[in-house]
């Protein structure tokens, strides 16, 4: 085939939305750098780009028939690359990144564009050199972990336990669990251990910096932090050694308006001893390699997370990738010995030959604390994640307290039911009553005309707290079950009930996620607001959109610790959007007392076991769940998975 029947096909599918504009540019950029380029070469150097769209870093060519199955190639493509060899090309650089302007790079059977070669690289070599290294000998850290983690009744393995010891030993850790699981809670002790081991020699603490993805995800860790510091066992100076504020990661390192890079690099490092980064699967292969960049040598970067949730947004799948083989353990059998001398674990069952240096760095966090035994939520998330459809069913069949299934598509009479009315179904009946309850909030807390700007901050604080108590989730931004959609079905049932004044434009109790981080405001893409008449400078009362103050973060002053809210007109506000409904991905960092998770029928694609689990685990004490049970079924059968390279890189290092 001609290269310009190729770029005539690759149109063609362009227009078929096999293909996106962008992809199609590419393969033509590559056909102008290189004359000679066979038609193949174009070919793959589209579907590359199709692949970093996609979430993949890169087109592993030994999955081609997979991804032509899946993303419906025409039969040609396939025939044509099974037919061609490996692409030989000035523009295909090899595994050693030569030539060095190349805009490809083929690193054994995977194509990668340059860039995320550079970032898959960086990212391996900045973990494997902290790998292997002990910081803390077994026998200094035994007798703090028997205070910190006081013997239980069971001679089961004490994971947290687990966590702290691997962590506290080395310069790189993983610490995964699903929610309730006590993550936050072993740190904070991880952070009690570091401090008082260090202090014990030195005059100065550890200097340690606290970060997650999002505006959300740090908030939440801000008030988990503060709680467990209180409770925590430790001298008075190790406790003050802790710190409160958490950042987001783009503050953390520095980011810059329109440019990719940060502040923070290799040549600028952090000035931080110890980094811990919470909602790691939420980081995506760009951000990792731009935090382990920051990173000076001797920093230990310790990451939290739950290695089941959806991946990140953009390329990679970093968080699970690392913890692949958290379940099995696969601890050497240095590693179950050392533990048994540090925090006299047995995890002899979870040593396996051909253990690898990644292994020995992660621990997974097993029983949860959020939902007990009788939990529908706790249970369903289970077996979701299990993929186990059988059980799944039954537990949505059954008369569980906490869990309502709406099974068929979203229509009229359900929007109403989500809108007005928390309970559904057999739901209990205590609990916010959907959207009704912050808007009645809103209206019967009111301040008086007269009152102060502290009385209007303590009130939008209030009615925030209401609003965020109940949130519907979407797979889909377009189409009926879609975010964009449901927003304004919602605005409009609020509207015909006479609970908000207008569906469209700003309005009084109209709840706005920011799309866009905007550094002059010092607020992040995710950052939620609720639009309310506040006092303005000049004493009058006008719409401002509220938006939540972490305690301990940067943002907070005097004038406003009384109530953590800070008031911006809307005016001043460009990349906004309604968020009655916001997608899956969007809630990752955040719970609520209820969750509502909308399933679409027409868009299979996206409809995955990590999505389900996902929007099922941002749900506290209630869930309801709308959607056939086809799409159930073929979420549950579906598992999201991004072809990298990643994890191969990291395995090349042994224990």
């Amino acid at each position: 085939m001609s290269r310009d029947a190729m770029l005539a096909m690759l149109a063609e599918a362009v227009t078929r939305r096999v293909l996106r504009s962008l992809d199609l540019a590419f393969a033509r950029f590559v056909a102008e750098c290189d004359p000679h380029a066979e038609a193949s070469l174009l070919l793959l150097a589209a579907l590359a780009s199709r692949q970093l769209g996609d979430g993949h870093p890169c087109l592993d060519l030994q999955a081609l028939d997979a991804l032509a199955a899946e993303q419906e190639w025409p039969a040609t493509w396939l025939e044509l690359l099974c037919a061609a060899a490996l692409p030989v090309s000035p523009v295909v650089a090899d595994s050693h990144g030569m030539p060095a302007a190349a805009p490809l790079v083929l690193d054994g059977r995977r194509l990668y564009l340059r860039r995320y070669w550079n970032y898959e690289c960086r990212v391996a070599e900045g973990i494997a050199a902290r790998l292997g290294e002990s910081m803390l000998p077994a026998q200094a850290l035994h007798e703090e972990l028997r205070r910190l983690f006081p013997a239980r009744a069971d001679d089961h393995v004490n994971w947290p336990r687990v966590a702290c010891a691997l962590a506290a030993r080395g310069a790189f850790s993983v610490i995964t669990g699903g929610p309730g699981t006590g993550k936050t809670t072993t740190v904070v002790r991880l952070l009690g251990l570091l401090q008082t081991l260090h202090l014990r020699q030195q005059a100065a603490p550890l200097r340690i910096r606290l970060a997650a993805p999002t505006g959300k995800a740090a908030a939440r860790l801000n008030a988990s932090i503060a709680r467990q510091i209180a409770l925590l066992d430790v001298e008075e100076s190790v406790r003050v050694a802790i710190p409160l504020q958490v950042e987001t990661l783009h503050r953390l390192l520095g980011a810059r308006p329109d440019s990719r890079r940060y502040a923070h690099d290799s040549r600028h490092p952090l000035h931080v001893d110890v980094l811990v980064v919470d909602e790691a699967s939420m980081i995506d292969l760009e951000m990792m390699a731009a935090v382990l960049d920051a990173l000076p040598p001797h920093a230990r970067l310790i990451l939290i997370g739950d290695k089941d949730q959806l991946a990140s947004v953009e390329a990679g799948a970093v968080l699970g990738e690392l913890g692949r083989r958290a379940e099995q353990g696969c601890y050497s059998e240095a590693t179950a010995n050392w533990l048994q001398e540090a925090s006299s674990d047995d995890v002899a069952a979870y040593v396996q030959e051909g253990a690898q240096a990644l292994d020995q760095h992660i621990a997974m966090l097993r029983s949860s604390h959020r939902f007990d035994a009788a939990s529908g939520i706790g249970q369903l998330a289970s077996a979701v994640n299990a993929g186990d459809a059988t059980a799944v069913n039954a537990l949505l069949g059954s008369a569980s307290g906490d869990i309502a299934w709406v099974a068929s598509s979203v229509s009229a009479a359900s929007i109403e039911a989500l809108v007005m009315h928390r309970q559904a179904g057999q739901l209990a009946e205590s609990g916010p009553q959907g959207f009704r309850y912050y808007l009645d909030r809103l209206r019967q807390h009111r301040p008086a005309l007269d009152a102060d700007d502290a009385s209007y901050r303590l009130w939008a604080h209030e009615v925030l707290e209401a609003f965020n108590r109940y949130q519907v989730l979407c797979a889909v931004r377009h189409g009926p079950c879609g975010v964009e959609q449901l927003n304004r079905d919602v605005a409009s049932t609020l509207l015909g009930a006479g609970l908000i004044e207008a569906d469209r434009g700003w309005y009084e109790g109209r709840p706005v996620m920011m799309t866009r981080n905007d550094y002059s405001l010092g607020l992040m893409n995710g950052d939620v607001g609720m639009t309310l008449r506040m006092r303005g400078v000049d004493g009058e009362l006008r719409l401002h959109v509220a938006f939540p103050i972490a305690r301990g973060t940067s943002s907070e002053t005097p004038q406003n610790d009384h109530a953590p809210v800070r008031c911006v007109l809307p005016s001043r506000l460009g990349d906004v959007e309604t968020v009655y409904a916001m997608t899956v991905h969007k809630s990752q960092g955040s719970e609520f007392e209820h969750t509502a998770l909308v399933l679409p029928e027409d868009a299979p694609a996206v409809l995955t076991r990590e999505l389900l689990y996902t929007g099922i685990t941002r749900a506290r004490r209630w869930l309801t769940l709308v959607g056939t049970q086809a799409a159930i079924e073929h979420a549950l059968a579906q598992r999201t998975r991004r072809y990298s390279g990643l994890a191969q890189r990291l395995g090349s290092h042994a224990s």
